[in-house]
């Protein structure tokens, strides 16, 4: 073996702790700048990258980022954005395995990740589920915030690039079938683009249908004070129901010469759902709820638009002015019906509710940038928005039994106004050494009025000091440190800001009702991140990084009992401090070591730690934080054959944690293993098959209340999962 290659296998036995720590913790726990190689020349950080092929964003940007490409963002076959987050460095999420939910960074629950789309923050009704991943360029995961985007971002961020530039023409048609517990589902995407002389053109788009028979069952236990338990309950749960979604992303491209180009990029998506979720009560120990079973059944319509104006002009001696103008406008339109009932089958309540909710408004966005002296790369810019929101929700009920009944006809008016102001300097101060300093002003206004409750008008502000530094080991060529410093926030927004009650069907302390909280003030942090990055051959990387945030007035919700009534209420409480490690691999091998096996290994693995000052331990940790959380994933293509197959092992550890003085919570262990498959027929013709979740693991979560005299209550609800099947014709026309 060549020394070179010797260095190689030393370099991969480093990596074993990686992957091998994974398995053991599954056991155990069950916009940017083209930037050229010579880092003397001047570079603006922000802009879009070029062409350059020597060129790697991860690598070469002083802003700590890491970059995924389309190619391993379709890899898997996934249909929503959501299942591909997943599989990525430092990335969670939450909810039921295999269904979606919030994306999480760096442990850290949900709100503290910045969701940015096209670099601004998400319009109002945005969900990632409502991406197909064909309309998406690249996924910008930042670990730490920097002033061109929202400074809030106390866990990162992660900017959704769609599809803008056209190279050549492109004609592509993906259909398919899917299937999950016996409902089935139909799914298809296309892609088209051209050039016309000095414009171009794109549009994708997707079509998804699917059924869904998902059910669950929720196990209610209290204990007296001297720990005999005194009631037992299992609310068995039924959740069926169909969707149809359309979503389309159309762009043109205009370039008018002299460095000048004017964009219109679209993003429209409109989904329609219809459901309904039986419930049955048992009560073997103690006292019946109020209501023994519920019968609901819901239909939702929802629109969503996003529109954007760009203009981009070059200037003398590499200045650059970029632009941005946008409108959005949301809407979902929901009406629930549902029946209560009493034992013996006896009708208590007949309930109608009827909300309808609008969000419209506008977004501008600009930068002015050019390189200053030797090294220098000075940007300057604003980000502001407006939005409207309107909402009414409509609640009639009646009985025939005297059961209590609440008829409520509300409506709020909530403005949102916001805008950042901001500063950036990239230099270069040797070809080893770079560092960035950012200075962002951030102010946000939201003011509400409802026939429910006193006018709101919450005033928050952050000043940001950022700086980030790359050094490249002097000497190698493949090993580099980065370090980063950062103020971040996250602001209260108007729906934990409104103080409407949201009503419990059967009241208690594990089920409470809901309430905003006008006094919220926001979350400010400051954060130190530092990492280390060797780089392999072929795209190989080894790399441990290390975060650690400070963070004040921590927002979480806590459980009072008002009016005879059990409520759930955001509140500021105290300070929390969170710190964690991350570790990486990827590993081409062939590319690493000529003649082996067209073998790709990556891992990841996140640990994460946290406590709070105003909640006594043990366990009083942020109560959406993820412990443990990494994949193992491979991708092997077949010497001699059109043929891939890989897979991703991804699991995330939860644990107990105490959420206050009275509550508690417990997350069990998610594991989730997808395989994939592809053969291609022709260069422009293939199939790919698709395995989520083959483990099928129940998804096991708890809350508990523990009264003053030592009494307590426990929900805890039991979801069971399935295998998802999916397979997809790929065609190039």
């Amino acid at each position: 073996m060549s020394r070179q290659n010797t260095q190689h296998l030393v370099r991969l036995l480093l990596a074993s702790p990686v992957i091998f720590g994974m398995f053991s913790a599954y056991a155990a726990g069950q916009a940017t700048t083209a930037k050229p190689a010579d880092k003397a020349a001047p570079v603006q950080q922000v802009e879009v990258k070029g062409q350059a092929a020597a060129y790697d964003a991860r690598r070469d940007d002083t802003a700590t980022k890491i970059v995924v490409n389309q190619e391993e963002i379709l890899r898997h076959g996934d249909t929503t954005l959501g299942e591909v987050l997943k599989r990525l460095p430092g990335i969670t999420v939450g909810g039921v395995q295999g269904r979606g939910g919030d994306v999480r960074m760096r442990g850290l629950g949900n709100g503290y990740t910045q969701i940015l789309l096209n670099g601004e923050p998400a319009p109002p009704g945005f969900s990632l589920d409502q991406v197909s991943p064909e309309m998406v360029e690249r996924i910008e995961i930042m670990r730490a915030a920097t002033a061109e985007y929202s400074t809030q971002a106390i866990a990162g961020g992660i900017n959704i690039v769609l599809k803008r530039q056209v190279q050549t023409a492109q004609r592509e048609l993906k259909t398919g079938v899917q299937a999950e517990n016996g409902a089935y589902g139909a799914v298809s995407t296309f892609q088209l683009s051209d050039k016309s002389g000095k414009m171009s053109y794109a549009m994708s788009g997707n079509v998804l249908y699917g059924r869904q028979d998902r059910p669950s069952h929720i196990v209610t236990e209290g204990y007296d004070a001297a720990g005999r338990e005194v009631l037992h309950r299992v609310a068995w749960d039924g959740n069926r129901g169909r969707l149809l979604a359309i979503g389309l992303s159309p762009r043109i491209n205009w370039n008018l010469g002299a460095g000048e180009v004017i964009t219109s990029q679209n993003f429209i998506n409109i989904a329609r759902s219809r459901g309904d979720a039986p419930e049955t009560v048992v009560t073997s120990l103690g006292a019946p709820p109020r209501y023994v079973a519920t019968a609901t059944d819901a239909e939702n319509k929802m629109e969503m638009l996003r529109s954007d104006l760009s203009w981009t002009r070059r200037l003398l001696d590499g200045a650059r002015i970029d632009a941005k103008f946008g409108v959005n406008y949301a809407h979902r339109d929901s009406g629930v019906g549902q029946l209560q009932y009493y034992p013996n089958d006896v009708l208590a309540l007949d309930r109608d509710i009827d909300s309808d909710f609008t969000d419209k408004g506008w977004s501008s966005t600009g930068k002015y940038s050019r390189p200053v002296g030797q090294g220098h790369a000075i940007a300057v810019g604003w980000d502001g928005a407006y939005s409207l929101r309107n909402e009414t929700r409509l609640q009639h009920e009646t009985t025939t039994v005297g059961a209590p009944i609440v008829n409520r006809d509300e409506s709020f008016d909530a403005t949102v106004r916001r805008l950042a102001l901001f500063a950036q300097d990239e230099w270069n101060v040797t070809q080893q050494w770079s560092v960035y300093f950012g200075l962002r002003w951030e102010g946000i206004q939201i003011k509400s009025e409802g026939n429910s409750y006193a006018a709101i008008d919450n005033r928050s502000s952050v000043f940001s000091p950022l700086f980030q530094t790359l050094y490249k080991i002097s000497g190698s060529k493949n090993d580099q440190i980065r370090a980063g410093i950062t103020r971040t926030y996250k602001a209260p927004n108007v729906a934990s800001l409104v103080p409407r009650r949201g009503i419990a069907s059967n009241n208690s302390p594990t089920t409470p009702d809901t309430m905003g909280n006008p006094q919220l003030k926001p979350e400010l942090a400051w954060g130190l991140d530092l990492a280390y990055e060797h780089y392999l051959p072929g795209g190989g990387l080894l790399s441990a990084s290390t975060y650690v945030r400070h963070i004040d007035d921590i927002t979480h919700s806590r459980v009072f009992f008002i009016d005879g009534l059990w409520v759930s209420m955001p509140v500021n409480d105290g300070a929390a401090n969170t710190r964690g490690i991350e570790l990486e691999a990827k590993l081409p091998l062939r590319q690493m070591f000529p003649g082996w096996p067209a073998l790709d290994l990556r891992a990841n693995v996140t640990r994460s730690w946290s406590s709070l000052s105003m909640v006594p331990g043990p366990n009083n940790r942020l109560d959406q934080q993820t412990p443990l959380s990494g994949t193992f994933g491979f991708d092997y293509k077949f010497d001699g054959l059109p043929a891939t197959f890989g897979g991703s092992l991804s699991f995330q550890n939860g644990g107990p944690v105490r959420i206050s003085q009275n509550q508690y919570a417990y997350a069990g262990v998610k594991r989730s293993l997808d395989l994939y498959g592809v053969w291609k027929f022709t260069p422009k013709t293939q199939v790919r098959m698709s395995l989520a979740n083959t483990l099928r693991q129940d998804n096991v979560g708890a809350a508990t209340y523990v009264s003053a005299d030592g009494s307590r209550l426990t929900d805890t609800t039991i979801t069971p999962t399935m295998l998802q099947v999916r397979a997809m014709l790929e065609t190039k026309f």
